[in-house]
């Protein structure tokens, strides 16, 4: 018995029930991001090339078959990616605050988390009115730089907001990359999402409206934004544990 206890692994679980939830919040935000980032890379890297190179009659079987399961759940891996981070994000926000409070520093919540949710909607809302105008889906590096700028200013406007001193690096990057996902949520289900139900339904029957090519363009520039944006929305997510960059 003496052996078996100085070979036995150190095992030490947490007693507090905050840290429990806390890692089922963090494996079951990473298992949807994984399902919902990694479908991303698919429909940009394998499928649209893919789709590309085949007639009209294997686009009938293809697409059809293939598009509305692995839609459903892009989209509903994109709510629980984004909600059950959200979640995590508040529980961090909660003990940043009482931390703050404890040490004697004012620290204000929920101004941070409105500032959170009304600045990366209306930053949302403008990208999809964009793509919905169709004025720029034709010339996507034009329409990259206009959401570029929109980007930068809500990033900028939400650090400038929250900078009073309480607030920790890690905090401020998930509310980015946070930022970045609900705005990336937003296009899946605001432009992805319905214009895949009308190109899917095309296809199934072998209709080519005028309105095909619009719309198709739309999906493919919306599906092609939220690909690159993910690369910055991952890099502030990793960031927050390790790499310290803004408040304390």
């Amino acid at each position: 018995m003496h052996l078996l206890a100085t070979i036995a692994p150190a095992i030490n679980l947490p007693e507090d029930g905050t840290a429990h939830l806390e890692v089922i919040l963090r494996t079951i935000h990473f298992i949807a991001g994984i399902l919902w980032v990694g479908l991303l890379y698919f429909f940009n890297l394998v499928n649209i090339p893919f789709l590309r190179e085949v007639d009209s009659a294997v686009k009938k079987q293809v697409v059809p078959n293939l598009m509305p399961r692995a839609l459903w759940w892009f989209r509903w891996a994109s709510v629980v990616t984004v909600l059950v981070g959200i979640w995590y994000w508040m529980m961090l926000l909660g003990a940043n605050r009482r931390a703050a409070e404890a040490a004697g520093t004012p620290a204000d919540s929920g101004a941070l988390i409105g500032s959170f949710f009304g600045i990366w909607t209306v930053a949302a809302i403008l990208m999809v009115g964009i793509f919905m105008m169709a004025k720029l889906n034709n010339s996507a590096p034009a329409l990259w730089v206009v959401f570029a700028i929109i980007i930068i200013g809500a990033s900028w406007l939400f650090l400038s907001i929250n900078s009073q001193g309480w607030e920790t690096s890690r905090v401020l990057a998930i509310g980015i990359g946070g930022g970045l996902g609900w705005i990336m949520m937003m296009n899946v289900w605001g432009i992805i999402w319905r214009a895949q139900k009308k190109l899917i339904a095309w296809t199934a029957t072998g209709e080519n409206p005028p309105e095909m090519a619009k719309w198709s363009r739309m999906a493919l520039v919306a599906s092609r934004t939220n690909f690159v944006l993910s690369f910055p929305m991952l890099f502030f997510m990793a960031a927050a544990s390790h790499y310290p960059m803004f408040g304390r």
